[in-house]
């Protein structure tokens, strides 16, 4: 990964905003590793034996993140919120096809579709958990999103609070009452 400091990465996401064209692959060297890290976490989290690699999950969510059109990049920190939550919408999707597969049903076309992920209980659970967070939405927006950074993105508190414009400590709060939100949901 070439090294550059946040402020640096902000700046070429500034350009994107700017309409800069060149700037989404002058971005990919610079948050490459970074995401990789985030899908690697993504993916200890599946059982033992999944063959979806980091990688390919990777090379989606950035593929997804380039189409994107009007976001106005804040920061680093937004940029790795956003890439969260598309490889959660991606993993997701997923598991949406290949329990369709499985149910007999015609499988929808999806571009990792050729990466082979068993579903079983893993694919009801992260299905199970994208419709909690869904609820949680409704009710409180800002602890879904932090949920989708933390457990999904693997970011910090600290990059959390950056990336929401909110302190530290309000993201230590959140997660915990999201968290015993979402374990009760789960158990009903």
């Amino acid at each position: 990964m070439i090294e550059k400091s946040p402020t640096e990465i902000t700046q070429i996401l500034q350009e994107w905003n700017d309409g800069n064209e060149d700037a989404k692959e002058r971005l990919m060297p610079y948050v490459y590793d970074e995401l990789r890290r985030q899908a690697r976490g993504l993916m200890s989290r599946e059982r033992d034996g999944h063959t979806l690699q980091a990688t390919a999950l990777v090379h989606e969510a950035f593929m997804q993140i380039s189409k994107q059109s009007g976001i106005d990049w804040k920061n680093r920190s937004h940029f790795f919120g956003i890439a969260s939550l598309l490889m959660r919408q991606i993993l997701v999707q997923h598991a949406r096809t290949r329990a369709a597969a499985k149910r007999g049903n015609s499988p929808i076309h999806f571009s990792l579709d050729d990466v082979q992920v068993p579903v079983e209980q893993r694919a009801e659970s992260l299905l199970a958990l994208d419709e909690a967070l869904e609820e949680l939405a409704k009710i409180n927006p800002e602890q879904a999103k932090i949920v989708e950074m933390r457990f999904f993105g693997g970011l910090s508190n600290e990059e959390i609070a950056e990336a929401l414009g909110i302190s530290v400590r309000s993201v230590v709060r959140k997660w915990g009452a999201a968290r015993l939100w979402l374990y009760r949901a789960l158990q009903q």
